[in-house]
């Protein structure tokens, strides 16, 4: 549960490795709360361009910071099986001393699975592998020992060791938008990520509370984040602080308590640094609305 609103950057892997660890010790000597990557085989708005695979680039990332708190945003289920999803946690969670935020989500791009060959099972299949993909995980990372046996993946006294640094386990990051996949964040997540406009962050927050109430659950055990793509926003909270803090605003208004934005290279990092200097304390001095 969260007691202020916590910051975080979303970067792109279309940098050289250099300045994307430069970038990373900056966010993180700015004082930003996370800083994540995404997890594509293509960049969506860029499908042409270079692109870093997400979680050996975390895990590189991970060793050049010391205490930001990171993360994939988030991985997709469809190109690992969820066991090996759990050893790249795990091992992530060891390398970063206990920093590791771990996202999932079911998986969304089309266009790069066609491209690559990779299985892109129809969305009602899709969410039911998530589902149990994310009990697997959970299991694994809780327990020096699992069983599962599932529709789609199975356990048999399987290991998991050495044990995560964060106990019971990393953080899960669930992303979700539909009612579906809404009630798999409350059964499981610390953190529920999604993006979209005010309006539907909105409602999405009220399902998932309802979903909550269903299962007898605190819904303020659930941090609330949002992803800001500028791109696709129509606008750009960079633009200027006042354009940040606006942002941030409205989508509080609506529930959340969570921002994490995207940081394209074009981004004039100065404004970033102003951001930081100037919006963050005072935003994060706001009490959270119960």
């Amino acid at each position: 549960m969260t007691e202020r609103l916590r910051f975080g950057i979303a970067t792109d892997q279309n940098l050289p490795w250099p300045t994307m660890v430069e970038r990373w010790q900056l966010f993180e000597a700015l004082g930003f709360d996370s800083a994540w990557n995404c997890d594509h085989l293509v960049q969506p708005s860029r499908p042409t361009g270079p692109y870093l695979e997400a979680w050996t680039l975390l895990a590189g990332l991970a060793a050049r910071t010391e205490r930001i708190r990171i993360g994939v945003l988030v991985s997709s289920n469809t190109f690992r099986h969820p066991v090996l999803l759990a050893k790249e946690a795990l091992t992530v969670d060891h390398i970063s001393n206990g920093r590791l935020e771990l996202g999932l989500g079911a998986g969304w791009y089309e266009p790069e699975h066609t491209t690559f060959g990779v299985e892109f099972p129809p969305t009602a299949e899709r969410v039911a592998r998530y589902r149990e993909a994310i009990d697997v995980v959970d299991r694994l990372l809780r327990n020096d020992t699992s069983n599962y046996s599932g529709r789609f993946y199975q356990l048999r006294d399987a290991p998991l060791r050495p044990r995560p640094v964060q106990q019971p386990r990393p953080p899960l990051v669930l992303g979700a938008h539909g009612p579906r996949m809404l009630r798999v964040v409350a059964d499981y997540a610390d953190t529920w990520n999604s993006f979209g406009t005010v309006a539907e962050m909105r409602q999405r927050n009220a399902i998932l509370n309802e979903h909550c109430a269903a299962i007898g659950r605190d819904p303020r055990s659930i941090v609330r984040s949002l992803y800001i793509w500028p791109a696709s926003m129509g606008e750009d909270p960079w633009q200027s602080v006042d354009a940040f803090e606006d942002m941030v605003s409205r989508y509080a208004e609506a529930g959340v308590n969570e921002f994490l934005v995207d940081v394209p290279p074009e981004t004039d990092l100065g404004v970033v640094e102003r951001v930081a200097a100037e919006a963050l304390p005072r935003l994060r001095a706001v009490p959270l609305a119960r």
